[in-house]
């Protein structure tokens, strides 16, 4: 009796000590989350600065960004998969550490190659930063709270993406380029301070029983697939012709050959199983949908804004803040009433508020004010914080631990897929839609007919999206 008051003694001060480590562990994800947003969205305004700083075309600078998000993308799941078998806290403050070094080596690179290369290395580590943040987070809160956390790093991403060009702007026009790599070191210091004390250490596993459960060749088939499809995505926007083509055609060879690998594998990367069972499946293509979804807005928003409605560069800007402003807003109290309501509920709240902001975005495209992108911009925003609380909630609440890096990095690259595949396929209808050779060359009203015709279509996908969120089965692993 003794030993069993012993034991439910010491467990509820573990609990006791978990709690109260709680927040100062999602301060140092928060951190991490940022980092790795503030990672591509602060070098895209540096571009102009860099060019005349190293003599480079437009095109050589473009790499800068290219390469961050083509090494995040190949590394990201990866990592999940280290994160399980080496332990997620040991690898996340390896990742932190580098993704430090990297953004130091690229704020004082002598040539732009060296920026290049400083760049991917950042990129990689930015992939264990997004695949380990959600993973840990679950690890850090109770299942109950697990909705408030998942919303806060939904908040620190959105808000990433929201302050980079506005950040980014000031810091090259005050202190120069290099300040916008700069920017990056304090806060992946502080993040792995604080990680390094308050998240909670696993157990390692031998190397040897790590190198029998990695599945190298599976591995580094994705990596290049994953190159291959984000080149087919960039390249299409930026340099459309043969090797784009070339770069979709190697993609698709290097899933269907990663198919037949992990079938065979004894310990695949990704298990089909899983994805199949659970309901999994259906939640990361509805992450990939809805991503694909706000990703137009970025792509047509510019284009309507100042061609359909003759907004100049900065009020579009302005315009285009609305979205990441108001989704930095609406994470955490979503989170918050995931955890009350329950993550099924939020779901389809949000998509339904997805669909409506989609369907506003299709009707008032011809209209000359510019509240009637904005309003309608908001809505769509809105409801997608809610979505990715709420699914991300129900995925890794009940995700067991030896999984969570796993099925984090799962998450994450849904969420990439999905960006890049907005951006080139309703990219490409929308350019399609203007009946212009040249969109950024169509008459106002072409481009007004695009930008309905492009949010009709994502209605449309949002609706079977709904449906399957309606109809299918909820995740259960």
């Amino acid at each position: 009796m003794n030993q069993i008051r012993q034991v439910n003694s010491r467990v509820a001060t573990d609990a006791n000590l978990r709690g109260r480590a709680a927040p100062w562990a999602l301060a140092s994800l928060a951190l991490a989350t940022i980092s790795a947003a503030l990672g591509t969205s602060l070098a895209n305004v540096a571009l102009p600065a860099l060019a005349e700083r190293f003599d480079a075309t437009f095109a050589s600078v473009q790499w800068i960004v290219i390469v961050y998000l083509l090494a995040s993308t190949a590394a990201i799941l990866l990592a999940g998969r280290l994160g399980d078998l080496l332990g997620a806290r040991r690898l996340l403050l390896a990742g932190l550490a580098t993704f430090a070094l990297a953004s130091l080596a690229a704020a004082l690179a002598p040539t732009l190659g060296f920026l290049i290369v400083a760049r991917a290395v950042q990129g990689a580590s930015a992939a264990v930063l997004m695949a380990l943040s959600l993973a840990l987070a679950r690890s850090a809160v109770a299942k109950e709270r697990m909705g408030a956390a998942m919303g806060l790093l939904g908040t620190m991403s959105a808000l990433g993406t929201a302050l980079g060009p506005s950040l980014g702007g000031a810091l090259v026009s005050s202190l120069g380029w290099r300040a916008v790599f700069l920017a990056n070191v304090p806060l992946a210091l502080a993040s792995f301070a604080i990680g390094a004390r308050a998240l909670e250490r696993e157990r390692v596993q031998r190397i040897e029983s790590i190198a029998a459960k990695l599945d190298l060749p599976g591995a580094l088939l994705l990596a290049a697939t994953l190159v291959a499809f984000a080149l087919s995505t960039t390249l299409g926007r930026i340099a459309p012709g043969p090797w784009a083509t070339l770069a979709a055609v190697l993609a698709a060879l290097g899933a269907v050959a990663f198919v037949l690998i992990e079938r065979r594998s004894s310990a695949p990367l990704v298990s089909f199983a899983l994805l199949k069972s659970g309901g999994l499946g259906g939640a990361l293509a509805s992450n990939g949908a809805v991503s694909a979804v706000v990703m137009a807005t970025l792509v047509v928003g510019p284009f309507h804004l100042v061609r359909a409605l003759g907004a100049d560069a900065a009020t579009a800007g302005l315009v285009m803040a609305t979205g990441p402003l108001v989704s930095a807003l609406v994470g955490i109290p979503a989170g918050k009433w995931v955890d009350s309501a329950g993550s099924r509920r939020v779901t389809l709240v949000g998509l339904y508020v997805l669909l409506a902001g989609a369907i506003l975005l299709a009707t008032f495209a011809t209209s000359v004010s510019l509240v009637a992108y904005g309003a309608p911009l908001a809505v769509l925003t809105a409801g997608y914080a809610l979505f990715q609380a709420a699914n991300n909630t129900a995925v890794m609440a009940e995700v067991p631990s030896e999984r969570r890096g796993v099925v984090s990095g799962l998450l994450s690259l849904s969420r990439n897929l999905g960006l890049m595949s907005g951006a080139t396929v309703l990219g490409a209808v929308f350019a399609a839609a203007s009946g212009a050779g040249d969109v950024a060359q169509a008459a106002p009203e072409a481009v007004a007919v695009a930008t309905r015709f492009t949010f009709a279509l994502a209605a449309t996908l949002l609706g079977f999206v709904l449906a399957q969120a309606h109809f299918g089965r909820g995740v259960r692993l």
